[in-house]
């Protein structure tokens, strides 16, 4: 929820109510917000089921699933830290791919006895449209060099400036919003000092030129969004 725009909280509510999920905590693992409300929900959800009514089984295991970079080892290493007072258990990185296999089981608590088990991200195996992939590629759940970094802050710049959200202009010291993403870059390039030298062909032999370094800037443009340093944005 650190990144998302909080203010679409009941499309979402209804949106994931109609696919049949009952039960939405918002969190956000980098300052323990809401995690506390966690295990007392599992608790509930699982007294109330018979399926786990097994008096000879005290501890319960519990699978974390979602789509890669989302968030699955962060939550359990918050869980990890508010209820046993102990540190990181689970690899957490900014990019898919991290969990590669599911791991042991890690225990988050002791009572109840309660283990996770984290498992790296999945994603349908059919995207159905390209501006879909954009959407996830922007969210880090696709590695950015099968899409393109180019393309990918293309795509963010024309979100950005359809939402009107324009805090790229401040964080960049730009003069006001840019049209395209060629104009933008450079001036990220020549604000951040991402230039790089090239060789260029003359009449006069070659000669060493200074030109921005597009792809360091549309990496920086990309990540600084990832950092909610653009603004809370759902991008659905």
């Amino acid at each position: 929820m650190d990144l998302a725009d909080l203010s679409q909280q009941k499309r979402i509510y209804k949106h994931l109510k109609e696919k049949g999920v009952e039960n939405i905590i918002y969190t956000d693992c980098t300052k323990d917000e809401n995690i506390r409300q966690i295990l007392p929900k599992i608790t509930e959800l699982i007294g109330s089921s018979q399926r786990f009514q097994r008096a000879e089984i005290p501890e319960c295991s519990i699978l974390v699933v979602g789509v890669p970079n989302v968030g699955k080892s962060s939550l359990i290493n918050s869980l990890r830290r508010l209820h046993l007072k102990k540190g990181k258990a689970s690899r957490v990185g900014a990019e898919p791919g991290i969990t590669r296999a599911v791991l042991s089981r890690i225990q988050v608590s002791e009572n109840p006895l309660l283990y996770l088990l984290d498992s790296p991200g999945v994603l349908s195996p059919h995207i159905e449209t390209v501006e879909t992939g954009m959407k996830l590629a922007l969210c880090g759940t696709i590695l950015d060099h099968l899409v393109g970094e180019d393309i990918m802050a293309d795509y963010l710049l024309y979100t950005l400036n359809q939402k009107e959200q324009y805090r790229y202009v401040e964080k960049y010291g730009l003069d006001g919003p840019c049209p395209d993403i060629e104009s933008l870059l450079k001036k990220i390039a020549l604000k951040l000092g991402k230039t790089q030298k090239v060789k260029a062909l003359t009449g006069v032999g070659d000669v060493n030129i200074t030109v921005p370094n597009y792809s360091a800037a549309a990496y920086d443009f990309i990540r600084t969004y990832r950092r909610g340093e653009l603004g809370q944005m759902t991008l659905d």
